[in-house]
């Protein structure tokens, strides 16, 4: 439908700002709700972008995004890459009749020599879905692509979410590789990297969720600060709530880790628990997430006899998460570094209270220590061994905590603050781009809940070619949960 077919029929009534609806496309190259920050920026903002009275499209790869049910004007098109990467069998070969168009086989090649591909395909067959939309969107809000494809004209004025630069994950993985081979093979998986640096510059509107990542967009991607804009992202406070009715588990201790990599510092934490279990025996782990069968955190496990004292859940319901985290004694945060820490504000939403190191931007979440949490500094598996201890040992302590913590997420982290503030930055895209909002019309069929539009991949319009230093880069995949 062109903007010009839209014309007809009455006008909708004005969002909750008191301005015009948007209509916004939202992005994202991988939309697992259930773990992984991208899945559940884009879950929880476009709930409440529509609950704001926009209209919000997500357009998607695989996994496909899980829009929450029951919100007008909210709906999925699934653009599908080939899927490289899934389950049971990563690294698949496609069949022959698996190829619709070169950007296939770029996607396919870039895997053969080792790379990661889902970046700049994605943003290639979104400009082309894009385009062929021309005239539909007010906005479009790119979820960290970064590709080369989001260069130039995709039809609408682009805003874009960095959650914290990739290049953050590349160094410290880097830094802990062993081995020429290895470091080697780390250095070509995020070889794609470059590319998000080049796009970044050029990008006129960027949103970043705290002011440490703000930072990080300055020194790695060398973005200007004026484009830079931070709007704080959240709990959904309505789920992750206080719920007594709820047994706490003596001795358990919650944390999220959606893959064994030096960024989440998990294996600092099994190290913690061993020693913190010679004080007090009941404590044991739970962690949201795949239990690796080999590296640092299996290996931890098996040294120091753990194996009985973590488990490991995957797949689990909303519901399910929450009431795990509620069950808890201790939720806790072992990052080296977090862009923001989702986990930090939904465990402190549910009054549970919170442990958690000083890296990147835990602090801005968590706030200080002994006020809304405990804090210790990331890689120091001794010092969450003292804090663990310490909140096992002192019921008044986790009360105090767990109540505060909670204050503070309401204060200053939901998503429907997020919400709010970047609407605020994509009406501002689209006065400084000079263009007016596409107008809607009460007449037009509303999409239902959860619908699904298949982009087919034969889409009309133009893609220009990938610049020729896209570069392959490792062969072992960042997990999925």
């Amino acid at each position: 439908m062109t903007a010009e077919a839209s014309q007809a029929g009455a006008t909708e009534g004005p969002a909750a700002d008191g301005l015009r609806p948007l209509h916004i496309a939202l992005l994202t190259y991988k939309g697992n709700p259930f773990c992984g920050g991208q899945g559940v920026y884009v879950r929880h903002l476009s709930r409440e972008l529509a609950r704001l009275g926009h209209r919000v499209e997500v357009i998607g790869a695989q996994p496909y995004p899980v829009l929450d049910e029951g919100h007008d004007g909210l709906r999925l098109t699934e653009l599908p890459s080939l899927d490289l990467y899934r389950q049971p069998d990563p690294f698949r070969t496609p069949g022959r009749g698996e190829y619709r168009d070169w950007i296939d086989a770029l996607e396919v090649a870039t895997m053969w020599t080792g790379g990661f591909p889902e970046p700049l395909t994605f943003s290639l067959r979104a400009r082309r879905h894009l385009r062929a939309r021309r005239g539909e969107f007010d906005v479009v809000h790119d979820n960290q692509t970064l590709g080369y494809g989001l260069l130039g004209d995709v039809g609408a004025p682009l805003v874009t979410t960095i959650h914290h630069p990739i290049t953050v994950d590349r160094q410290l993985e880097l830094d802990a590789a062993e081995g020429r081979k290895r470091r080697l093979s780390v250095r070509r998986w995020y070889a794609f990297t470059r590319m998000q640096k080049r796009v970044a510059r050029r990008l006129p509107s960027v949103l970043t969720v705290s002011g440490t990542s703000q930072q990080e967009i300055i020194d790695h991607l060398g973005v200007r600060r004026d484009r830079i804009h931070v709007v704080h992202i959240g709990a959904d406070t309505d789920l992750f709530s206080p719920d007594p009715s709820v047994p706490v588990v003596p001795g358990r201790i919650v944390t999220t880790s959606s893959a064994d990599v030096p960024l989440k510092g998990l294996v600092h934490l099994v190290e913690a628990l061993a020693k913190v279990r010679t004080e007090h025996p009941g404590a044991h782990l739970v962690v949201v997430g795949k239990r690796p069968t080999e590296g640092p955190v299996a290996q931890a496990m098996e040294r120091y006899g753990l194996a009985g004292a973590v488990e490991f859940v995957k797949g689990i319901s909303d519901a399910e998460l929450v009431d795990l985290v509620r069950s808890a004694q201790v939720a806790c945060v072992p990052s080296l570094y977090e862009g923001f820490s989702l986990p930090a504000a939904e465990a402190m939403a549910t009054g549970t209270p919170l442990l958690a190191t000083t890296g990147g931007a835990i602090p801005e979440v968590a706030g200080r220590d002994g006020e809304t949490c405990l804090a210790v500094p990331p890689g120091d598996a001794g010092a969450l061994a003292a804090g663990l201890g310490r909140l096992l040992g002192d019921a008044e302590l986790r009360a105090r905590l767990g109540t505060a913590g909670r204050e503070r997420v309401l204060r200053h982290f939901t998503w429907a603050r997020a919400a709010e503030g970047t609407v605020a930055r994509y009406r501002e895209a689209i006065d400084r781009a000079g263009v007016r909002a596409v107008p809607r019309t009460s007449g037009l069929p509303a999409p239902s809940t959860g619908a699904v539009a298949v982009a087919p991949a034969g889409t009309a319009g133009a893609v220009s070619a990938a610049p020729a230093d896209v570069e392959g880069v490792n062969s072992e995949s960042r997990a999925t949960c």
